[in-house]
């Protein structure tokens, strides 16, 4: 049989032309398939994000559309390494760089996302607060007050398997946006040939940087970690299951789950994407408005030029894919420090198991609600707490990926299951992608 590239013996019991070929993804099976690759996927569209995809859309129309589909086989190829490293050693990035390289690089990753991690989640439980309260009048602190109380509770609580369902069923609230692209008047032929027939007005004032800013947002560090310890996660959660290092009678099975799970959820990420740079460019660059700070800015602004319902779903977007994107901002910095430190980790473990990392998850998440609270003359500007997430993710991102495809690349690291070529060309050229727009973040800073 053949996985990842290389060929496996047949157990000595069986007969090769008698043995039954690994079962595939049906139709029936695929909500089922979907798992880590959907949550993640759908997580990267959070506030923070809907923000940036906002902006893009509202300042250069339909012109920045082609770097969603640019940026999908990147994504998904980065999301599929991430997940197999997981699969396959049974730990998550933390613990397998821990296993393999310094602990300074360690700390050095770790404390980084953890900063970046934090400013991301405050910065989402404003947007989330703000948005409630254009819908109900009442104070956004308060808003954001009660969801992240009720985020923490249903982590801590509930059981993992009850929790992950809740998480993909949460993903449901990405509809919103396709919904409010046939709500507004989209001229389908301009905005079709921009994603496919891409422009570069290069001397066009902040161009560069919003490439930067779309990539940095698609791809994310939090995203490698959350997906691959899922990963472990699910392996745990079934007694029948191991590591595939451990296991490679699994490997078939496990694998294309994973590259299905993967691609699905990375083609709805983007897809949504696609649809929030559409109905920003169809709406509020239409009419002129190109300077939109934030996701609320930009529910507000579609109120008197799309009508009611066009405000209802974006807004409502905003506070489902937040409550979405908390739990996996905060968990994916619970996995890193949890692993980092060797504590115990895990949503399938309780809290008295695993103090630390339950005690980490709380922490961001508290620390992020604290930051949208005005004390004296110190309160948090959003608009600059966004910029600095997207500073520290974007220099992050490049390094870690690159340890990623080390590691990847690695039989020491992942047995027989070393990447293929395919994956080997989309994860370094997603790993190219990203420092070179680190590198355009800083040649465009302060222009």
């Amino acid at each position: 049989m053949q996985v990842q590239g290389r060929t496996l013996a047949p157990p000595p019991s069986q007969d090769p032309s008698q043995r039954t070929p690994p079962k595939g993804v049906t139709k029936k099976g695929l909500l089922a398939a979907l798992g880590p690759g959907l949550i993640t996927g759908a997580s990267d569209d959070d506030p923070s994000g809907i923000a940036t995809y906002s902006q893009v859309g509202a300042q250069f129309g339909f012109g920045m559309l082609w770097t969603m589909l640019f940026s999908y086989p990147l994504m998904a190829g980065i999301q599929e390494i991430s997940a197999l490293i997981g699969r396959v050693t049974g730990r998550g990035i933390a613990g397998n760089i821990r296993r393999h390289y310094p602990a300074w690089l360690l700390y050095g990753i770790v404390a980084l996302m953890l900063g970046a991690n934090v400013i991301n989640i405050g910065a989402d439980i404003g947007a989330m607060g703000a948005a409630a309260s254009l819908l109900i009048p009442g104070p956004a602190l308060a808003f954001a007050a009660f969801f992240v109380l009720a985020s923490l509770a249903l982590q801590i609580i509930a059981p993992y398997d009850r929790y992950t369902l809740v998480l993909k069923w949460l993903t449901l609230a990405l509809f919103a946006y396709v919904a409010t692209v046939f709500v507004v008047h989209v001229p389908w032929e301009p905005a079709l040939r921009a994603t496919v027939l891409p422009s570069f007005p290069w001397k066009t004032a902040g161009f560069l940087t919003g490439i930067v800013a779309v990539l940095g947002t698609t791809i994310s560090p939090y995203l490698f970690f959350w997906q691959a310890e899922q990963e472990v996660e699910i392996e745990k959660a079934n007694p029948k299951d191991r590591p595939l290092i451990r296991a490679p009678r699994q490997a078939p099975a496990q694998m294309q789950r994973i590259r299905v799970d993967t691609y699905v959820g990375m083609a709805f990420s983007n897809l949504v994407a696609f649809f929030i740079i559409l109905t920003a460019a169809a709406t509020l660059h239409a009419h002129g408005l190109t300077d939109v700070q934030t996701s609320t800015d930009a529910a507000a602004a579609l109120q008197p030029l799309a009508g009611r319902f066009a405000f209802l779903l974006f807004a409502l977007g905003i506070i489902g894919t937040g409550l979405l994107a908390i739990p996996v901002l905060a968990g994916s910095a619970a996995y890193a420090v949890g692993e980092a430190l060797r504590w115990p980790v895990g949503l399938n473990r309780d809290m008295m198991q695993a103090k630390g990392f339950y005690g980490v998850l709380a922490a961001a998440t508290l620390i992020g609600l604290a930051l949208n609270v005005h004390v004296g003359h110190f309160h948090i500007d959003p608009i600059k707490a966004l910029f600095w997430s997207a500073v520290i993710n974007g220099v992050v991102a490049g390094p870690i990926m690159i340890i990623m495809m080390l590691m990847a690349s690695s039989g020491r690291v992942m047995g027989r299951f070393t990447i293929t070529g395919r994956q080997k060309f989309f994860g370094w050229l997603a790993t190219a992608a990203m420092l070179a727009a680190a590198v355009g973040l800083f040649a465009t800073w302060g222009k």
